[in-house]
């Protein structure tokens, strides 16, 4: 099992907890948490086959939170020292008292129990910070010296992008020493041909995983490689769709972001509540709907999860020191939870926040951000094919590209990456310029079957953004196969859409 990098647990994270706290409440702060964090980042960028960039970065320091009579104050430095931290423990209290007079809802946090001192790692095998560069630039130039290969493949991008995310947090009655490592492979392969320029994009998501994910653990990178040239050979080849409404199959490797848009920033308290508008507003789903909004149909079950293996949004304790945890969004259609942290939690009477409460860096405010928000599948599901196999009429969606939505997340629009007729419950080709657009109630309440565990997969945002000064973060989502009746479907040739 990997451990906390020695680097940081040899930081003197305790004495500057310590110093911070009892500064903090010695200047009046009648709540203080504390946070050091270090997050190092390493992005590798090929292009047919060439390395183009390497990029190394490291984001550290500490902050501290106060409440000062009911008024938040915080402030934070990359001075990793006691007399830094009580410096910052009295800035973070004047600020509080400067803005008091600005304050026009007193500041008050739902209670959580003690964990006392705890120390959290990710599930992951292989450090990605602990290989040479060297060897995955390799690793990246063979995959796409292969794929050149191919007569149909024009261009061959690289990507991949890896984090290992420390962080140690303390409020006095709980201190937790955690670790996360995350990483994000993608091989685009692009034609060029007379009738213009297509491109497709490996379908393997981003994952709370190390290394080993390029290796056989999770995914089968060679297997899919394999598979690209092909499938971007039938793309090329490929008709225009006809719009007008479909019956759709909708991949998990598609479906993970239309739940992510329209379920899971959509449960978002903050947003119903008015209090975040940034990054497409509010939401739809406001408090008077919550137990009796029917939200989809009686086959949906949603649940937000801090604590799946791998999940992007994994943790052991959010930065408000709130323990982990899984609860129902949407049972059986209808609406029944909220996503929470401490101060929305006290405010709408829920009692106890459910864990949301995560800061991108040690220079941000802890924001609500989204667990990992999940469609769970059918215990007797079908396969896929079984889904298929059920449709007249229709087109079976693979893989995200681009999306809309609007600003209470009612009304979006998405694309993906290959599109295949149905016809008489078989595919029947690809096909292009392919969206479905429809209004969040009206897509789930379609939902006429919904995919077995076999269909179910774990996918998920690097980098969702948030809030105002903007932040970052990671979130999984799973989700089954499954399909949809009527769905209206664009040409997005015809639309002038993409």
């Amino acid at each position: 099992m990997n451990g906390i990098d020695p680097e940081f647990a040899a930081l003197p994270l305790h004495e500057l907890a310590d110093a911070a706290l009892s500064e903090a409440r010695k200047s009046g702060a009648q709540h203080v948490d504390f946070r050091v964090e270090r997050i190092h980042g390493q992005r590798l960028r090929l292009s047919d086959a060439r390395l183009q960039s390497l990029v190394d970065t490291e984001d550290a320091g500490l902050a501290v939170r106060v409440i000062v009579d009911g008024t938040w104050g915080f402030a934070g430095t990359v001075d990793l020292t006691p007399a830094a931290a009580r410096a910052a423990a009295r800035q973070a209290v004047e600020v509080a008292r400067v803005t008091a007079a600005m304050n026009t809802e007193r500041i008050e946090l739902a209670p959580e129990p003690a964990h006392g001192d705890v120390v959290w790692v990710s599930a992951y095998d292989v450090d990605p910070f602990a290989v040479p560069a060297r060897d995955k630039v390799e690793l990246l130039e063979g995959w796409s010296a292969d794929l050149l290969a191919h007569s149909v493949v024009s261009h061959v991008n690289a990507d991949l992008y890896q984090v290992k995310e420390c962080k140690f947090y303390s409020d006095g009655a709980t201190t937790a020493t955690q670790q996360r490592v995350r990483l994000f492979p993608q091989l685009t392969v692009g034609a060029v041909t007379a009738a213009g320029f297509d491109d497709l994009c490996t379908l393997a998501p981003p994952a709370g995983r190390g290394l080993e994910y390029l290796t056989g653990t999770g995914w089968d990178f060679p297997g899919e490689l394999a598979e690209l040239p092909e499938l971007l050979a039938e793309k090329v080849r490929a008709p225009s769709v006809q719009a007008g409404r479909y019956d759709l199959v909708i991949d998990p490797t598609n479906l993970w972001l239309t739940v992510h848009e329209s379920i899971g920033h959509a449960t978002e308290l903050d947003r119903a509540l008015g209090y975040e508008a940034a990054y497409a507003g509010t939401s739809f789903a406001t408090p008077d709907k919550l137990g009796s909004l029917r939200y989809g149909s009686e086959l949906m079950q949603v649940t937000a999860d801090r604590t799946v293996e791998h999940g992007l949004s994994t943790v052991g304790w959010d930065d408000e020191g709130v323990a982990s945890q899984s609860w129902d969004l949407i049972v059986d259609g209808v609406f029944v939870g909220y996503q929470l942290d401490r101060r929305m939690a006290q405010l709408s009477g829920f009692g106890r926040s459910n864990g949301c409460a995560f800061a991108a860096s040690p220079g941000h405010m802890p924001l609500e951000r989204m667990p990992n928000v999940s469609l769970r599948p059918a215990p007797d599901g079908p396969d896929i094919a079984g889904l298929i196999a059920g449709v007249e009429d229709g087109v079976y969606v693979v893989g995200d590209k681009s999306w809309s939505i609007d600003m209470q997340r009612h009304n979006f629009q998405f694309t993906g990456q290959r599109f295949y007729r149905i016809r008489n419950g078989r595919l029947a080709g690809q096909l292009r310029d392919v969206a479905y657009q429809a209004t969040t109630t009206d897509f789930w309440n379609s939902m006429q079957a919904v995919g077995g565990p076999q269909t179910y997969l774990l996918a998920g945002e690097f980098n969702c953004g948030k809030g105002q000064p903007g932040q970052v973060a990671p979130v999984s989502h799973g989700a089954p196969a499954a399909c949809f009746a009527g769905v209206q479907v664009l040409n997005t040739a015809q639309e002038g859409t993409g």
